[in-house]
């Protein structure tokens, strides 16, 4: 807002280096009337022979256009034709005049002017909704070829300024021009880059701390009397599959036993809760900064839905209105194809397990000396390559399921349909990334049976067994596979793909003719003057633009997808990853720069679009706030040790009901985590062959140890594993309550929006009232 004082909320962001204002930038851009390089341009292949049905769709549907007294300019290169299209000053003023008497949107923005932003979402819009004889609108040409491309065009001056102090790698470190970003590329990117900004900030707390908890670990490495006991112990464990294995060594899992207590210790615990708090504290004050941009620029009451009733209007005086509709039928039809989608994406997580039991047999079975011993290791880490390989694959099928189902949806208006892909492709994404996750979390070890009666997939192989030193390194591993895999692959590809594909159209077309000295001196703002450029350097600009790699309504929305399953990954499983906030963080500020680079120089400009808020994407975030807090309350009180150790120092070890010993309270436990199977039942007898019983230093054994609280006789579960599944749900629920209350009460404490711009909001009304009553006396 010009004339007052600045937000502190913006102030506090400048302070802290998210962002980076240099005063001069206006909230509302100057009235723009004619572009010196027009509003939008379209391409067609040259058709030679004037019969082809091509030649005549795309000849009435220019037509068409002009009927609206929209000014179109072709100039012909060669093998392609291009379609300069300028859109009268009339348009803007009916869209101006309707903006103002609108219900929702009439106190947004400054209706005085019409910036370029705007101008060019408003021919966009027609463009779309312009229709030949045949019904057939500019999408549907485009599907058959009649048009090539469609964008607007960059300006040349602006796009610079951008580059130099925004969209290059040596700005890593410094605050986003977020003003600036939203004057070129509109509210909703300049959001976008807001949010990423202040989540990026937010994540140093985050960070140190996982670093701290991972240190904490390490620190008892040589220590702990856990791993010392794993190292040293001579017990002698079961085999982990059938024939080829054979029993072996606890102590040869000393370095596992060290890994597992880097994740799986005290400060865990404490960590999983901030974060779960941390999130809270994000959002919330993500809603106050969010609030304070709006407000600044005038946009705290838009409403996009109405803008699209005042575009259709500005289209089309006649046009009829596009009715709200609802069937039963479509959406219980809708409602079964997404659990069936569901049911697809938990079956290939079905699929992935018998994939590691397999994997690990034949592992086990083969000559390399290695592989056999993990093999139970290999087989994990071969699992999460693959999973990784079916999230590229489930990503593309799952975009067309979500749009396929938008189509039966029949929805309204654009937004609308957004809203309703959003929480679609939201919902098989999270599946399709945390069925395998929760199922290594959640069920690994735990439903594999025991020996004499170990369960089997079809009758023939073993279901995975844990470490005795717990299944969190599992999870772990599974993890850090999944998540380094995405960042570092996803942003080579978003970055080369898109670099690739423009110097290969560089390649493949003529070099650009230089811009004429009379055009290159003209300067943007004799364009309100009706100035333009020659044909010659209109082509050269059109050209470079077409050079570029297409953008569409969704680019936005995967860059969000991408960093909302960031979150995600940081935030429901970080109490088995502690590390996950630094690998999110390091990514980060590599990809506000990578995709900033995208935007200015490597694509067509995104069509600039208003909004106030980054939609439905801020109830996703809070809905995996909550998840966040029920997985990790199950994973510390379900996949970690945490609590059996607990019980094991209060209730079985030295120090158990009050003893004072010098020695260590946690001495004993693994042996106490164990039990044992004796080769003289005879279910063992069938279960492992002789030669499986035979140590690898020659020595026969008649009995081997396994991770369970089992009776040695019958097998039955014994009373300490009933105390410890009872301590796990009593922790689970009061871990969630508590939790839940502090998230709470930091919502409440946190207002959504800062006292200064509801203050602002209430003076800047006021004057409006004011002035529309002066101007009615008058």
């Amino acid at each position: 807002m010009q004339g007052h004082k600045r937000n502190n909320s913006i102030e506090f962001l400048e302070l802290m280096g998210v962002v980076r204002e240099n005063g001069n930038e206006q909230t509302s851009l100057p009235p723009v009337q004619t572009p010196l390089s027009y509003d939008y341009i379209l391409v067609a292949k040259t058709i030679d022979n004037q019969e082809r049905e091509a030649f005549k769709k795309q000849t009435e549907y220019i037509d068409e256009l002009k009927k609206k007294n929209i000014k179109v300019t072709k100039i012909i290169d060669d093998e392609l034709v291009f379609y300069g299209i300028q859109a009268p000053k009339e348009i803007f003023e009916k869209y101006r005049y309707l903006l103002k008497v609108s219900d929702a949107c009439n106190w947004s923005s400054d209706q005085n002017v019409v910036p370029l932003s705007t101008r060019i979402r408003i021919v966009h819009f027609i463009l779309n909704h312009t229709h030949i004889r045949s019904g057939e609108s500019l999408r549907d040409l485009m599907k058959m070829k009649v048009f090539e491309a469609r964008f607007c065009l960059h300006e040349k001056k602006k796009q610079k300024d951008l580059k130099e102090s925004w969209a290059r790698w040596t700005a890593c470190l410094q605050g986003q021009p977020i003003t600036a970003v939203r004057n070129y590329f509109g509210e909703k990117v300049a959001l976008y880059y807001l949010w990423l900004g202040w989540y990026t900030y937010l994540l140093i707390p985050p960070a140190i701390i996982g670093v701290i908890v991972f240190l904490y670990g390490l620190a008892f490495f040589n220590s702990s009397p856990l791993i010392k006991e794993v190292c040293e112990a001579d017990i002698v464990m079961c085999p982990l599959c059938d024939r080829r294995c054979k029993v072996w060594q606890l102590s040869d899992t000393c370095t596992y036993a060290k890994v597992s207590l880097l994740f799986d210790n005290n400060g865990t615990v404490l960590f999983a809760m901030f974060m779960a708090v941390w999130a809270t504290l994000f959002l919330e004050f993500w809603k106050r900064h969010r609030a304070s941009y709006v407000c600044d620029w005038k946009v705290s009451d838009w409403c996009e839905e109405e803008e699209e009733l005042i575009l259709e209007i500005v289209n089309n005086a006649q046009c009829a209105p596009k009715e709200h509709k609802h069937s039963y039928l479509r959406s219980i039809l809708v409602l079964i194809c997404v659990t069936a989608m569901i049911l697809v994406i938990i079956g290939l997580a079905h699929a992935l397990v018998v994939f590691r039991v397999i994997a690990a047999v034949l592992l086990a079975d083969g000559s390399w000396e290695f592989l056999s011993t993990h093999s139970n290791s290999g087989a994990m880490m071969l699992g999460a390559i693959l999973h990784y390989l079916i999230i590229t694959v489930m990503t593309r099928i799952n975009r067309i399921v979500a749009m396929k189902l938008c189509e039966i949806e029949e929805t309204r208006s654009f937004a609308a349909t957004e809203k309703s892909f959003t929480v679609k492709m939201f919902t098989f994404q999270f599946f399709t990334y945390f069925s395998s996750l929760f199922y290594v979390a959640f069920f690994l070890g735990r439903i594999n049976g025991h020996p004499g009666g170990y369960v089997r997939i079809a009758g023939k192989w073993r279901l995975e067994e844990c470490h005795p030193s717990g299944c969190l390194t599992d999870l772990f591993i599974q993890m850090a596979i999944i998540m380094v895999l995405k960042q570092t692959i996803s942003n080579v590809f978003e970055f080369t793909g898109p670099w690739f594909c423009r110097w290969l159209k560089r390649k493949r077309t003529q070099k650009l003719q230089r811009k004429c000295a009379h055009c290159y001196l003209k300067d943007e703002s004799e364009a309100k003057y009706g100035a333009e450029l020659c044909d010659n350097c209109k082509l050269r600009d059109w050209l470079s633009n077409y050079r570029l790699n297409d953008v569409d309504s969704f680019s936005l929305f995967n860059e969000f997808l991408e960093m909302v399953i960031q979150f995600s990954f940081t935030t429901i499983f970080v109490a088995a990853f502690p590390l996950a906030p630094l690998l999110a963080l390091i990514n980060n500020v590599i990809e506000i720069r990578l995709d900033a680079i995208k935007m200015v120089t490597l694509e067509r400009r995104l069509v600039p679009k208003k909004t106030n808020d980054i939609g439905v994407w801020i109830d996703v975030l809070e809905a995996i706030g909550v998840l966040a807090v029920i997985a990790n309350g199950l994973v510390i009180g379900v996949s970690s040790d945490f609590i059996p150790r607990l019980v094991y120092r209060y209730r079985y070890g030295p120090c158990a009901n009050g003893t004072g010993t010098d020695t260590d309270c946690m001495v004993g436990y693994i042996n106490n985590s164990l039990s044992i199977a004796k080769m003289s039942d005879q279910n063992i007898h069938k279960e492992f062959s002789p030669h499986q019983m035979v140590t690898a230093s020659g020595l026969n054994v008649s009995y081997c140890s396994y991770k369970d609280y089992r009776s040695n006789e019958d097998y039955s579960f014994t009373p300490q594993f009933w105390l410890i599944l009872a301590v796990r749900f009593a922790f689970v629920i009061l871990f969630e309550h508590v939790v839940v209350i502090c998230k709470f009460i930091a919502a409440w404490f946190v207002p959504s929006a800062p006292m200064q711009v509801k203050n602002d909001r209430l003076f800047d009304k006021l004057n409006r009232l004011k002035e529309e009553l002066s101007s009615f006396e008058a």
